[in-house]
């Protein structure tokens, strides 16, 4: 008993100051875009890489792949009651955000998995909604942090996404 005592006294002593040390911050850090119209409610969680002085589309985000539309976790996108994207109804839940950037355009893509670590298990099978979007190149300005809003008028909203001097809009509407 008294080597167990002894054992559990220095094994305190020797990592208790390790419990007090600060959880570090991640490089990417999560953000949230949400929106609400009347009863429906809309939740865009990501993680949100910096740009760095990186060439980000084309280098960093390769065109022509399936991205998790941030870092990290992929982005996942909550729905209270059905919307409108795209002339498709999609029903109240939470999916996954996947695009696929381009130079001209981005295909968007609502997929039923969620909870998954980056797009390495993206199954092109869940896809829900896919389709495309022009891009808006940025004259005057530069996002430093990959950026998600949403902008609505009463019950249309626009997804923002920004990053570097591209802009993609995702039209939405509420019903």
């Amino acid at each position: 008993m008294l080597k167990f005592f002894s054992f559990t006294i220095l094994w305190f002593a020797f990592y208790a100051p390790y419990a007090q040390e600060a959880v570090s911050e991640r490089p990417s850090p999560v953000n949230i875009a949400r929106a609400r119209y009347k009863d429906s409610y809309i939740k865009i969680t990501y993680s949100q890489p910096h740009k760095n002085g990186r060439e980000i589309f084309g280098k960093l985000v390769p065109y022509g792949q399936v991205w998790r539309t941030g870092a990290n976790e992929s982005t996942e996108i909550t729905i209270s009651r059905n919307v409108i994207i795209n002339n498709q109804v999609l029903k109240a839940g939470t999916y996954t955000l996947f695009t696929i950037p381009d130079k001209e355009k981005w295909t968007i893509i609502i997929n039923s998995d969620f909870g998954l670590w980056g797009a390495y298990n993206y199954n092109q099978k869940r896809d829900i909604i896919r389709f495309d979007v022009p891009v808006h190149t940025l004259n005057n300005i530069v996002y430093e942090p990959f950026t998600i809003q949403i902008d609505q008028k009463n019950e249309l909203a626009d997804i923002l996404i920004f990053w570097d001097r591209v802009k993609v809009i995702v039209p939405l509407k509420f019903i």
